[in-house]
């Protein structure tokens, strides 16, 4: 199966520090390296023209001032959005960041990041394809591990970029994770904390997967996946459960 060409880190930032700034925003992404971390996770979607932002929900209203669906915005409506006021006046302005915009940032803060590729509705291949293709620039300043829920996502991003790991999401461990992840060349398994068993862990590591957990905020739940062999835990406050863990 294929390697990790890097080392993961323990902590890895859930959209920044979303505990303290907007999510998906380059505040956020500035908190989490202020806080200690040295990653980032975060989702990759695609405006009505075709450009890769930085954003979750399928639609506008959640964490913008904007409304209707990300699918039919085009970047020019998307980029002249707030998506910093719902969180707090203090950030009342902060922009949709594009994707190039953040693996800048990334860059230039030297930070890796987890990218989850999160398609709209129909657009799974789509969308891996131009997140695959935006990345490769950056590759030699970034590491970058994709991941996704969407199997057909990961397949695109293998076509398009072979040699940028993967990681399969999932949130209770189906049956079939090991026979999924082998056929789409994954490195990582990325798993719900809720569910997921100490035996469950021991195996997907004897398999010779990575294992990356979301999203955990609890300090001695931080602990006991770590005991378990977790190799990454992905937090909104990466400075407290990185203390707790070391």
């Amino acid at each position: 199966m294929p390697e990790l060409s890097f080392v993961l880190p323990r902590v890895i930032a859930h959209r920044g520090a979303s505990a303290a700034a907007p999510e998906n925003t380059l505040a956020a992404f500035r908190r989490a390296r202020e806080e200690g971390a040295t990653w980032i996770e975060c989702d990759v979607k695609l405006t009505a023209d075709g450009r890769p932002v930085i954003f979750h929900d399928d639609t506008l209203d959640r964490t913008t001032d904007g409304s209707g669906p990300m699918v039919d915005a085009p970047l020019d409506v998307v980029g002249a959005l707030d998506a910093g006021g719902w969180f707090s006046p203090d950030f009342r302005g902060e922009p949709v960041p594009t994707l190039e915009e953040t693996l800048d940032l990334l860059a230039d803060l030297g930070m890796g990041a987890n990218l989850e590729i999160k398609p709209c509705p129909g657009r799974e291949r789509e969308t891996a394809a131009v997140t695959a293709a935006a990345v490769q620039p950056y590759l030699d300043r970034v590491p970058v591990l994709l991941s996704s829920f969407a199997d057909e996502s990961l397949a695109a991003a293998r076509e398009a970029a072979p040699d940028v790991p993967r990681g399969l999401l999932v949130e209770a461990v189906p049956a079939d994770w090991q026979a999924r992840a082998a056929a789409l060349e994954c490195v990582a398994l990325h798993v719900d904390a809720v569910p997921l068993t100490a035996e469950q862990v021991a195996a997907m590591r004897a398999a010779g997967y990575k294992v990356v957990v979301w999203t955990v905020n609890g300090e001695s739940e931080a602990r006991r996946l770590v005991e378990w062999g977790v190799d990454a835990v992905i937090t909104d406050a990466p400075q407290r459960i990185g203390a707790a863990i070391g």
